[in-house]
């Protein structure tokens, strides 16, 4: 049986890779597909895909096209979630801001430089028509629980994290949600090192067929609402909020939407350069 290891985030977005984990679904196929996960997001991925750690990541749109242009030699070949991310900007429950506004020019708490978190606190502030020179500052947490210390300790001053993953701590009083950020293109997508897609192509196809095969059908699972809400702590109402704005995806990202990225992350300064296409994502159905 061959291994082959995957990473994601532990978040509600990939319940259905544990389902079909759990069904032991990948191992009627031959395979022993190996689940980790990434507390620290995308930029914990990135790196993991460049130190061959994992071989397929499921990872932020933007991430990893930054990172595949900064050298990462794997190659997008599905969107795993078609619609946008919604990121919440939070603050410390005591924290003297309450409007987007007021944060210009304070520091951001970013799970690393390169991650999700570093990306969209940029899209943000130009969305508020920021200076990206004079007005953004950072401080690197690693993970969720280094956002709770770094915003309660005062070493950050906001926040930027998927917005129902973050709800129960919202709930519990520990962060306030004072805006949110939706990422303007489909969220995740599903990334390959390039030398593993090379000599396993047929596995990773076996894969995809297995997980979209599930995401199809995700929302007629029975009970899945009250699933996720016991699985990931969250409140009944939350998660059917959830799912009513998420869609999942069974193909290859689009080339409209691949150059809408990187126009926006070329306008930002974040990639020194746009790329074709073909660099960025590989057809394999």
């Amino acid at each position: 049986m061959k291994t082959i290891k995957i990473g994601g985030v532990p978040e509600h977005f990939n319940l259905a890779w544990y389902l079909t984990l759990k069904n032991g679904e990948y191992k009627e196929e031959g395979i022993n597909l190996r689940w980790k996960d990434y507390f620290g997001g995308t930029g914990a991925m990135n790196k993991a895909l460049r130190e061959e750690e994992i071989d397929i990541a499921v990872i932020l749109t933007e991430g990893i096209i930054k990172d595949i242009i900064d050298g990462n030699p794997s190659k997008i070949v599905q969107t795993f979630v078609q619609s946008p991310l919604i990121w919440g900007i939070h603050v410390a429950n005591d924290s003297k801001y309450n409007t987007i506004d007021q944060l210009r020019g304070t520091k951001a708490a970013i799970s690393r430089y390169g991650s999700g978190s570093h990306l969209m606190a940029y899209i943000n502030a130009e969305n508020n028509e920021w200076n990206l020179d004079e007005d953004m500052n950072f401080q690197v947490i690693k993970n969720l629980d280094g956002a709770v210390e770094g915003l309660t300790n005062g070493d950050a001053d906001y926040f930027m994290w998927e917005k129902f993953t973050t709800k129960p701590i919202v709930d519990d009083g520990v962060f306030r949600r004072i805006g949110n950020c939706p990422t303007p293109w489909p969220c995740f997508v599903i990334a390959v090192r390039e030398a593993f897609l090379d000599t396993n192509l047929e596995d990773v196809k076996t894969i995809l067929n297995i997980i979209n095969n599930t995401t199809q059908e995700f929302k007629q699972i029975p009970s899945i609402d009250k699933t996720i809400a016991n699985r990931y702590d969250q409140k009944l109402e939350d998660v059917q909020e959830w799912l009513s704005l998420t869609e999942w995806s069974q193909s290859l990202i689009d080339e409209t939407s691949i150059n809408t990225i990187q126009d926006k992350l070329l306008n930002l300064d974040i990639i020194p350069k746009k790329v074709d296409y073909d660099q960025l994502v590989r057809q394999i159905n």
